[in-house]
């Protein structure tokens, strides 16, 4: 197959008052909050001629590096419009602050622009996301794609506004020569397009015996697992209750991963969840003689005993290349049971 039929097929190829009273009124209040958030608000889908809009509100990348994406994305149909901040640079982030915010915000704020895509993660959207006026965001509706540091969107989207993102690979994830790219690497990308466009998904992952079976329906939340904990008590702080929650890490050490599940469940984000989605945690190696002593699997299930919702390992999202796209703040269905497990957007 050349490369011009090669290209056709992965354009074209299918693959989401007293002291009594004000405690009262507190939690009714939070009740409608998340009532409210339940109640997620999905942007509109693209259709062909649609813009997509590409920034970096984290670390550095050049032109060339998003190139492959650019040319994808415009074989797909839409427009590509690169930010101020494709190759812009100050030292490893993209840009400085108030390039990366304002890059961002214009976007945000641009009715023309049905989608941002962000470059790549790293580090750098905690420094900018305060100053961020999300204001005709809130009344346009526009998806926001990536994950890793991208995460720091997502939860401050959806617990401050209930609007759907999509987490998934960005520019950087994009193969320079699709001859060369693996079926996994392939499918995982024309998800989001999928999910972009509209089209039902449908993602499974293979039995582990640590899975916890059980078949409920929820608004899917989450992200990177150390993004969340940073973001504990702050703003943007991640909402669970009611919620199918997911959690990927890189490079951490097994006692920080320890570390992080105990931030979840003593900050109550175990709790009230319809269900749970371990995916990919890819470890340091260990110093010999200072090995923790237990697996990310026993990690997990010590956290969630006394709970009884389902619970699935080794879900296809996270730092690794079978990283497919999902909807955050939409509702989808979660089934485990003796055959693996399986998530449905509906």
């Amino acid at each position: 197959m050349n490369r011009k039929h090669f290209l056709s097929f992965v354009v074209t190829a299918g693959v989401s008052a007293s002291t009594s009273k004000v405690w009262s009124n507190t939690e009714a209040v939070n009740k409608v909050i998340t009532s409210e958030l339940a109640k997620s608000k999905i942007p509109p889908y693209l259709k062909p001629g649609d813009t997509i809009a590409i920034t970096s509100p984290a670390s550095y990348i050049s032109l060339l590096d998003i190139q492959p994406s650019v040319q994808l994305m415009q074989g797909w149909g839409f427009k590509v419009e690169t930010g101020k901040t494709i190759g812009a640079k100050d030292f490893s982030l993209g840009g400085t602050d108030q390039e990366r915010a304002a890059d961002l915000q214009r976007m945000l704020d641009d009715p023309n622009i049905k989608a941002i895509m962000c470059a790549r993660g790293g580090y750098g959207l905690v420094r900018i996301i305060d100053k961020l006026d999300f204001t005709k965001f809130k009344a346009n509706p526009k998806w926001i794609i990536g994950f890793s540091d991208i995460t720091v969107l997502h939860t401050h989207i959806h617990s401050n506004y209930g609007i759907a993102t999509i987490h998934s690979k960005m520019c950087n994830s994009f193969p320079n020569d699709w001859l060369l790219a693996k079926p996994i690497q392939i499918e995982t990308i024309l998800s989001i397009r999928q999910v972009l466009t509209g089209e039902d998904v449908k993602y499974t992952a293979p039995p582990v015996s640590y899975n916890r079976p059980g078949k409920i329906e929820g608004v899917l939340v989450g992200g990177n697992l150390s993004l969340i904990e940073t973001l504990a008590g702050s703003n943007s702080d991640l909402k669970t209750d009611d919620a199918i929650l997911f959690v990927e890490d890189t490079h951490e050490e097994l006692y920080s991963i320890d570390r992080m599940f105990w931030n979840l469940k003593r900050s109550g984000k175990l709790d009230k969840l319809k269900g749970l989605i371990i995916g990919g945690f890819s470890l340091k190696e260990e110093t010999p003689g200072e090995e923790f002593g237990r697996t990310v699997y026993e990690i997990v299930t010590e956290k969630i005993k006394e709970y009884d919702y389902p619970v699935c390992f080794d879900f296809p999202v996270g730092h690794q290349i079978n990283n497919f796209a999902l909807k955050c703040g939409a509702k989808h269905i979660l089934n485990v049971d003796e055959n693996g497990s399986s998530l449905v957007s509906i």
